[in-house]
Protein backbone atom coordinates (compact mmCIF):
# COMPACT_ATOMS: atom_id res chain seq x y z
CA UNK A 1 0.00 0.00 0.00
CA UNK A 2 0.85 3.02 -0.63
CA UNK A 3 1.83 5.67 1.67
CA UNK A 4 0.03 9.11 1.42
CA UNK A 5 2.11 12.06 1.20
CA UNK A 6 0.88 14.95 3.25
CA UNK A 7 1.81 18.79 3.74
CA UNK A 8 2.84 17.76 7.52
CA UNK A 9 5.33 14.60 6.30
CA UNK A 10 6.61 16.39 3.20
CA UNK A 11 6.50 20.18 3.03
CA UNK A 12 5.26 21.62 -0.19
CA UNK A 13 8.26 23.94 -1.24
CA UNK A 14 8.36 23.64 -5.06
CA UNK A 15 8.79 27.01 -6.73
CA UNK A 16 9.01 28.98 -3.68
CA UNK A 17 11.31 31.76 -3.86
CA UNK A 18 14.39 32.01 -1.26
CA UNK A 19 12.85 35.04 0.09
CA UNK A 20 9.20 37.01 0.55
CA UNK A 21 8.36 40.33 1.27
CA UNK A 22 9.83 41.13 4.79
CA UNK A 23 12.88 38.44 4.60
CA UNK A 24 16.23 40.31 4.58
CA UNK A 25 17.43 39.18 1.23
CA UNK A 26 21.05 37.16 1.07
CA UNK A 27 22.41 36.00 -2.42
CA UNK A 28 25.46 34.83 -0.37
CA UNK A 29 27.75 37.62 -0.72
CA UNK A 30 29.93 38.04 -3.92
CA UNK A 31 29.97 35.13 -6.66
CA UNK A 32 32.61 32.55 -6.25
CA UNK A 33 33.28 32.31 -10.02
CA UNK A 34 36.17 34.48 -10.99
CA UNK A 35 37.39 35.91 -14.30
CA UNK A 36 39.93 33.65 -15.77
CA UNK A 37 38.16 30.00 -14.60
CA UNK A 38 36.77 29.26 -17.81
CA UNK A 39 38.96 29.51 -20.99
CA UNK A 40 37.68 30.52 -24.31
CA UNK A 41 37.41 27.28 -26.43
CA UNK A 42 38.22 28.24 -30.39
CA UNK A 43 34.69 29.11 -31.89
CA UNK A 44 35.69 27.26 -35.08
CA UNK A 45 36.07 23.68 -33.55
CA UNK A 46 34.04 24.08 -30.21
CA UNK A 47 31.77 21.14 -29.36
CA UNK A 48 28.97 21.39 -27.00
CA UNK A 49 30.64 19.00 -25.00
CA UNK A 50 33.69 21.44 -24.94
CA UNK A 51 31.34 23.43 -23.10
CA UNK A 52 30.31 21.59 -20.32
CA UNK A 53 32.28 23.90 -17.35
CA UNK A 54 31.33 26.73 -19.37
CA UNK A 55 27.01 25.65 -18.85
CA UNK A 56 27.65 25.19 -14.89
CA UNK A 57 30.50 28.12 -14.22
CA UNK A 58 29.91 31.48 -14.85
CA UNK A 59 31.74 33.80 -17.64
CA UNK A 60 32.86 37.13 -16.09
CA UNK A 61 35.57 39.46 -17.37
CA UNK A 62 35.30 41.95 -14.92
CA UNK A 63 36.10 41.29 -10.89
CA UNK A 64 34.56 43.04 -8.00
CA UNK A 65 37.28 45.71 -8.03
CA UNK A 66 36.64 46.58 -11.84
CA UNK A 67 39.53 44.83 -12.95
CA UNK A 68 39.14 42.96 -16.56
CA UNK A 69 40.77 39.69 -17.14
CA UNK A 70 41.26 36.49 -18.28
CA UNK A 71 40.38 34.28 -21.91
CA UNK A 72 37.57 36.41 -22.27
CA UNK A 73 38.23 39.82 -22.19
CA UNK A 74 37.22 41.11 -25.48
CA UNK A 75 40.05 44.32 -24.98
CA UNK A 76 37.96 46.26 -26.51
CA UNK A 77 38.93 50.24 -26.84
CA UNK A 78 38.31 53.41 -24.68
CA UNK A 79 35.67 54.64 -27.66
CA UNK A 80 34.08 51.28 -28.07
CA UNK A 81 33.58 50.62 -24.32
CA UNK A 82 32.20 54.93 -23.76
CA UNK A 83 29.96 54.10 -26.60
CA UNK A 84 28.32 51.36 -24.31
CA UNK A 85 28.18 53.25 -21.25
CA UNK A 86 26.57 55.93 -23.06
CA UNK A 87 24.09 53.20 -24.44
CA UNK A 88 23.44 52.10 -21.09
CA UNK A 89 23.00 55.29 -19.58
CA UNK A 90 20.48 56.49 -22.48
CA UNK A 91 18.00 53.03 -22.17
CA UNK A 92 18.05 53.98 -18.02
CA UNK A 93 16.95 57.82 -18.05
CA UNK A 94 14.60 57.07 -21.22
CA UNK A 95 13.23 54.55 -19.03
CA UNK A 96 12.80 56.35 -15.97
CA UNK A 97 11.45 59.28 -17.45
CA UNK A 98 8.78 57.08 -19.49
CA UNK A 99 7.75 55.32 -16.94
CA UNK A 100 7.20 58.70 -14.95
CA UNK A 101 4.75 59.79 -18.12
CA UNK A 102 2.95 56.61 -17.33
CA UNK A 103 2.34 57.28 -13.42
CA UNK A 104 1.28 60.53 -14.59
CA UNK A 105 -1.48 59.51 -17.49
CA UNK A 106 0.68 60.10 -20.46
CA UNK A 107 1.78 56.74 -21.42
CA UNK A 108 -0.72 53.85 -21.10
CA UNK A 109 1.99 50.99 -20.05
CA UNK A 110 5.45 51.01 -19.73
CA UNK A 111 8.27 47.96 -19.38
CA UNK A 112 11.78 48.82 -17.89
CA UNK A 113 15.25 47.62 -18.54
CA UNK A 114 16.34 48.61 -14.59
CA UNK A 115 19.12 46.24 -14.14
CA UNK A 116 19.23 44.95 -17.30
CA UNK A 117 20.59 47.42 -19.96
CA UNK A 118 24.27 45.33 -20.62
CA UNK A 119 22.11 42.68 -22.06
CA UNK A 120 20.62 43.99 -25.57
CA UNK A 121 23.24 46.88 -25.66
CA UNK A 122 26.93 44.69 -24.97
CA UNK A 123 25.04 41.83 -27.21
CA UNK A 124 23.76 44.10 -30.11
CA UNK A 125 27.19 45.61 -30.25
CA UNK A 126 28.88 42.63 -30.62
CA UNK A 127 26.74 41.87 -33.85
CA UNK A 128 27.36 42.88 -37.52
CA UNK A 129 24.08 45.26 -38.72
CA UNK A 130 22.92 43.21 -41.00
CA UNK A 131 22.13 40.61 -38.10
CA UNK A 132 18.02 40.06 -37.06
CA UNK A 133 17.13 41.37 -33.78
CA UNK A 134 14.10 38.98 -31.93
CA UNK A 135 13.36 40.73 -28.71
CA UNK A 136 11.68 40.10 -25.60
CA UNK A 137 9.99 42.76 -23.64
CA UNK A 138 13.63 43.70 -22.30
CA UNK A 139 15.86 44.53 -25.34
CA UNK A 140 14.83 47.96 -26.47
CA UNK A 141 18.34 48.95 -26.33
CA UNK A 142 18.99 47.52 -29.09
CA UNK A 143 17.53 50.23 -30.97
CA UNK A 144 19.61 53.20 -29.76
CA UNK A 145 22.58 50.51 -30.72
CA UNK A 146 20.97 50.97 -34.36
CA UNK A 147 20.33 54.22 -34.64
CA UNK A 148 16.50 54.68 -33.83
CA UNK A 149 15.33 57.99 -33.00
CA UNK A 150 14.29 58.57 -29.53
CA UNK A 151 11.30 60.95 -31.21
CA UNK A 152 9.96 57.37 -32.78
CA UNK A 153 10.63 55.51 -30.23
CA UNK A 154 8.03 57.91 -27.87
CA UNK A 155 5.70 57.89 -30.67
CA UNK A 156 5.43 54.42 -30.81
CA UNK A 157 4.82 54.28 -26.81
CA UNK A 158 2.12 56.70 -27.39
CA UNK A 159 0.48 55.17 -30.14
CA UNK A 160 -0.10 58.58 -32.51
CA UNK A 161 -0.01 58.96 -36.15
CA UNK A 162 3.43 58.77 -36.11
CA UNK A 163 3.54 55.10 -34.50
CA UNK A 164 5.88 53.31 -37.30
CA UNK A 165 3.24 50.13 -36.19
CA UNK A 166 -0.30 52.56 -35.96
CA UNK A 167 -1.62 52.02 -32.75
CA UNK A 168 -1.71 48.00 -33.65
CA UNK A 169 1.01 47.03 -31.43
CA UNK A 170 1.47 47.89 -27.65
CA UNK A 171 3.52 50.18 -25.77
CA UNK A 172 7.39 49.12 -25.94
CA UNK A 173 6.36 46.14 -27.76
CA UNK A 174 8.59 48.10 -30.77
CA UNK A 175 9.41 46.80 -34.06
CA UNK A 176 11.61 48.80 -36.68
CA UNK A 177 12.52 47.27 -39.98
CA UNK A 178 15.52 49.68 -41.05
CA UNK A 179 17.39 48.61 -37.79
CA UNK A 180 16.55 44.57 -38.45
CA UNK A 181 14.61 44.60 -35.20
CA UNK A 182 11.26 42.25 -35.18
CA UNK A 183 8.57 42.98 -33.37
CA UNK A 184 8.20 42.33 -30.01
CA UNK A 185 5.99 39.26 -28.78
CA UNK A 186 3.35 39.09 -25.62
CA UNK A 187 3.70 35.11 -25.98
CA UNK A 188 7.74 35.81 -25.93
CA UNK A 189 8.30 32.08 -26.90
CA UNK A 190 7.76 32.01 -30.03
CA UNK A 191 10.83 34.68 -30.87
CA UNK A 192 12.62 31.77 -30.39
CA UNK A 193 11.46 29.32 -33.36
CA UNK A 194 10.73 32.52 -35.57
CA UNK A 195 15.01 33.84 -34.85
CA UNK A 196 15.43 30.21 -35.40
CA UNK A 197 13.66 29.73 -38.69
CA UNK A 198 15.06 33.17 -39.95
CA UNK A 199 18.50 31.94 -39.45
CA UNK A 200 17.94 28.62 -41.69
CA UNK A 201 16.50 30.83 -44.36
CA UNK A 202 19.86 33.04 -44.01
CA UNK A 203 21.60 30.04 -44.20
CA UNK A 204 20.07 28.49 -47.15
CA UNK A 205 19.85 31.92 -49.28
CA UNK A 206 23.99 31.86 -48.25
CA UNK A 207 23.45 35.22 -46.73
CA UNK A 208 26.16 36.40 -43.91
CA UNK A 209 23.53 37.12 -41.47
CA UNK A 210 23.44 35.92 -37.49
CA UNK A 211 19.54 36.08 -35.90
CA UNK A 212 19.76 36.61 -31.96
CA UNK A 213 17.05 36.38 -29.79
CA UNK A 214 16.11 36.25 -26.18
CA UNK A 215 13.33 35.10 -23.82
CA UNK A 216 12.74 35.26 -19.88
CA UNK A 217 13.83 32.13 -17.46
CA UNK A 218 9.70 31.61 -16.94
CA UNK A 219 9.59 31.12 -20.81
CA UNK A 220 12.12 29.19 -20.78
CA UNK A 221 9.29 26.18 -19.37
CA UNK A 222 7.13 26.72 -22.35
CA UNK A 223 7.34 23.96 -25.45
CA UNK A 224 8.40 27.19 -28.04
CA UNK A 225 11.75 27.07 -26.18
CA UNK A 226 12.05 23.43 -26.83
CA UNK A 227 11.16 23.60 -30.24
CA UNK A 228 13.47 26.19 -31.07
CA UNK A 229 16.57 24.00 -29.57
CA UNK A 230 15.12 20.88 -31.10
CA UNK A 231 15.15 22.74 -34.35
CA UNK A 232 18.85 24.23 -33.74
CA UNK A 233 20.12 21.45 -32.82
CA UNK A 234 19.28 19.76 -36.08
CA UNK A 235 19.56 22.76 -38.94
CA UNK A 236 22.26 24.32 -37.24
CA UNK A 237 21.00 27.44 -38.68
CA UNK A 238 22.75 30.50 -37.12
CA UNK A 239 21.15 31.51 -34.25
CA UNK A 240 22.22 32.94 -30.89
CA UNK A 241 19.39 31.62 -28.34
CA UNK A 242 19.75 33.86 -25.12
CA UNK A 243 17.44 32.91 -21.79
CA UNK A 244 17.40 35.69 -19.73
CA UNK A 245 17.56 34.62 -15.73
CA UNK A 246 16.74 37.52 -14.34
CA UNK A 247 15.29 35.35 -11.37
CA UNK A 248 11.56 36.01 -12.13
CA UNK A 249 9.03 35.50 -14.38
CA UNK A 250 6.06 37.97 -13.99
CA UNK A 251 5.36 37.10 -10.01
CA UNK A 252 7.09 33.81 -10.12
CA UNK A 253 10.45 32.39 -9.36
CA UNK A 254 13.07 31.26 -11.39
CA UNK A 255 13.04 28.29 -9.78
CA UNK A 256 9.57 27.70 -10.79
CA UNK A 257 11.04 26.73 -14.26
CA UNK A 258 13.75 24.25 -13.83
CA UNK A 259 14.75 22.07 -11.45
CA UNK A 260 17.86 21.72 -13.48
CA UNK A 261 21.50 23.55 -11.92
CA UNK A 262 21.21 26.03 -14.48
CA UNK A 263 19.43 26.92 -17.53
CA UNK A 264 22.22 26.98 -19.75
CA UNK A 265 22.66 23.19 -19.21
CA UNK A 266 19.49 22.35 -20.82
CA UNK A 267 21.24 23.21 -24.18
CA UNK A 268 24.05 20.10 -23.50
CA UNK A 269 20.98 17.79 -24.21
CA UNK A 270 20.34 19.62 -27.83
CA UNK A 271 24.15 18.94 -28.27
CA UNK A 272 24.90 22.79 -29.00
CA UNK A 273 27.47 24.59 -27.39
CA UNK A 274 26.21 26.58 -23.75
CA UNK A 275 27.63 29.33 -22.08
CA UNK A 276 26.75 30.98 -18.66
CA UNK A 277 27.63 34.48 -18.54
CA UNK A 278 27.15 37.54 -16.05
CA UNK A 279 24.48 39.23 -17.24
CA UNK A 280 25.75 42.60 -15.57
CA UNK A 281 29.36 42.53 -16.96
CA UNK A 282 29.28 44.43 -20.52
CA UNK A 283 32.59 42.81 -21.50
CA UNK A 284 31.71 39.66 -20.79
CA UNK A 285 28.39 39.73 -22.58
CA UNK A 286 29.99 41.13 -25.46
CA UNK A 287 32.64 38.42 -25.71
CA UNK A 288 30.25 35.59 -25.29
CA UNK A 289 28.35 37.28 -27.95
CA UNK A 290 31.05 37.91 -30.58
CA UNK A 291 31.89 34.40 -29.96
CA UNK A 292 29.07 32.83 -30.77
CA UNK A 293 28.39 35.25 -33.76
CA UNK A 294 31.79 33.74 -35.16
CA UNK A 295 30.42 30.10 -34.95
CA UNK A 296 27.26 30.58 -36.19
CA UNK A 297 28.74 33.16 -39.49
CA UNK A 298 31.15 30.02 -39.94
CA UNK A 299 28.34 27.51 -40.65
CA UNK A 300 28.78 25.73 -37.28
CA UNK A 301 25.36 26.42 -35.83
CA UNK A 302 23.63 27.89 -32.67
CA UNK A 303 24.78 28.71 -29.22
CA UNK A 304 22.71 28.76 -26.35
CA UNK A 305 23.63 31.14 -23.51
CA UNK A 306 21.87 31.85 -20.47
CA UNK A 307 22.04 35.29 -18.91
CA UNK A 308 22.78 35.39 -15.82
CA UNK A 309 21.32 38.86 -13.97
CA UNK A 310 18.68 40.11 -11.95
CA UNK A 311 15.51 42.70 -12.79
CA UNK A 312 16.11 45.11 -10.19
CA UNK A 313 12.28 46.74 -11.04
CA UNK A 314 8.91 45.26 -11.51
CA UNK A 315 7.58 43.06 -14.63
CA UNK A 316 6.00 45.92 -16.28
CA UNK A 317 4.25 49.65 -15.00
CA UNK A 318 0.98 47.07 -13.41
CA UNK A 319 3.45 45.03 -11.36
CA UNK A 320 4.19 45.74 -7.93
CA UNK A 321 7.39 43.85 -7.15
CA UNK A 322 6.83 43.98 -3.16
CA UNK A 323 4.05 41.78 -3.10
CA UNK A 324 5.90 38.76 -4.07
CA UNK A 325 9.84 39.71 -2.94
CA UNK A 326 11.91 42.06 -0.33
CA UNK A 327 11.18 45.52 -2.02
CA UNK A 328 15.23 46.02 -1.36
CA UNK A 329 16.45 42.52 -2.68
CA UNK A 330 18.14 43.40 -5.82
CA UNK A 331 20.63 45.15 -3.67
CA UNK A 332 21.62 42.54 -2.62
CA UNK A 333 22.61 40.79 -6.18
CA UNK A 334 26.21 39.96 -6.42
CA UNK A 335 26.40 40.56 -9.70
CA UNK A 336 25.91 44.34 -8.82
CA UNK A 337 24.68 47.13 -11.45
CA UNK A 338 26.09 46.95 -15.17
CA UNK A 339 26.17 50.25 -15.81
CA UNK A 340 28.03 51.27 -12.26
CA UNK A 341 30.07 48.12 -13.14
CA UNK A 342 31.32 50.02 -16.86
CA UNK A 343 31.51 52.90 -15.41
CA UNK A 344 33.89 51.74 -12.47
CA UNK A 345 36.03 50.36 -14.68
CA UNK A 346 36.66 53.33 -17.29
CA UNK A 347 37.46 55.66 -14.39
CA UNK A 348 39.84 53.04 -12.73
CA UNK A 349 41.18 53.31 -16.11
CA UNK A 350 41.33 56.85 -16.78
CA UNK A 351 39.01 56.61 -19.49
CA UNK A 352 36.13 58.45 -17.76
CA UNK A 353 35.57 60.71 -14.75
CA UNK A 354 33.04 61.28 -12.64
CA UNK A 355 32.32 64.92 -14.14
CA UNK A 356 31.93 63.73 -17.48
CA UNK A 357 29.47 61.16 -16.40
CA UNK A 358 27.41 63.79 -14.78
CA UNK A 359 27.57 66.03 -18.37
CA UNK A 360 26.46 62.87 -20.41
CA UNK A 361 23.54 62.00 -17.79
CA UNK A 362 22.42 65.36 -17.73
CA UNK A 363 22.72 65.84 -21.88
CA UNK A 364 20.92 62.41 -22.03
CA UNK A 365 17.84 63.68 -19.94
CA UNK A 366 17.26 67.20 -21.49
CA UNK A 367 17.39 64.72 -24.57
CA UNK A 368 14.65 62.45 -23.74
CA UNK A 369 12.22 65.88 -22.51
CA UNK A 370 13.11 67.52 -25.85
CA UNK A 371 12.27 64.02 -27.34
CA UNK A 372 8.95 63.60 -25.96
CA UNK A 373 7.81 67.79 -26.63
CA UNK A 374 8.84 66.92 -30.06
CA UNK A 375 6.93 63.29 -30.13
CA UNK A 376 3.43 64.87 -28.75
CA UNK A 377 3.85 67.86 -31.85
CA UNK A 378 1.96 64.11 -34.00
CA UNK A 379 -0.19 63.57 -30.88
CA UNK A 380 -0.55 62.56 -27.13
CA UNK A 381 -2.61 60.07 -25.55
CA UNK A 382 -5.22 62.45 -23.81
CA UNK A 383 -6.52 63.94 -26.92
CA UNK A 384 -4.60 62.92 -29.95
CA UNK A 385 -4.71 62.60 -32.96
CA UNK A 386 -4.07 58.87 -33.31
CA UNK A 387 -3.83 56.46 -36.19
CA UNK A 388 -7.19 56.63 -38.50
CA UNK A 389 -9.38 53.59 -38.31
CA UNK A 390 -9.15 52.72 -42.17
CA UNK A 391 -5.31 51.30 -40.85
CA UNK A 392 -6.66 48.38 -39.78
CA UNK A 393 -7.48 47.18 -43.00
CA UNK A 394 -3.90 48.07 -44.46
CA UNK A 395 -0.69 46.64 -44.56
CA UNK A 396 -1.94 42.91 -43.91
CA UNK A 397 -2.75 41.34 -47.44
CA UNK A 398 -0.18 42.17 -50.82
CA UNK A 399 -4.14 42.01 -52.61
CA UNK A 400 -7.01 42.64 -50.23
CA UNK A 401 -9.39 40.56 -50.00
CA UNK A 402 -13.01 40.74 -51.36
CA UNK A 403 -14.56 40.43 -47.32
CA UNK A 404 -11.75 42.58 -46.31
CA UNK A 405 -12.47 45.22 -49.04
CA UNK A 406 -16.46 44.61 -48.14
CA UNK A 407 -15.58 45.63 -44.24
CA UNK A 408 -13.54 48.73 -45.23
CA UNK A 409 -16.33 50.05 -47.45
CA UNK A 410 -18.68 49.46 -45.04
CA UNK A 411 -16.31 51.59 -42.64
CA UNK A 412 -16.56 54.14 -45.73
CA UNK A 413 -12.73 54.42 -45.06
Amino acid sequence: MTERVTATTTPYTIGRPPFRPGDEADFGGKFTEQPGDLNRPDPLSCSAQDTVDHAVGLVRVLDDNGIASGEWDPKLDAQTLIQGLEYMMRLRIFDDRMIKMQRTGKLSFYMRSFGEEAIAIAQTMALETQDWVFPSYRQPGAQFVRGRDMVSMICHCIGNTEDNVKGRQMPVHYTWKEGRFISISSPVGTQFSQAVGVAMASAYKGDDEVCISWLGDGTSAQGDYHYALNFASTFKPPVILNVVNNQWAISTHANLATGGRTFAERGLAYDIPSIRVDGNDFLALYSVTKWARDRGAAGLGATHIEVYTYRAGGHSSSDDPSAYRPKEEFKCWPGGDPIARLKDHLIKNEMWDEERDAALAQKIDDEVMTSYRAACEFGDLASGPYPPASTIFTEVYETVPWHIQEQREELGK
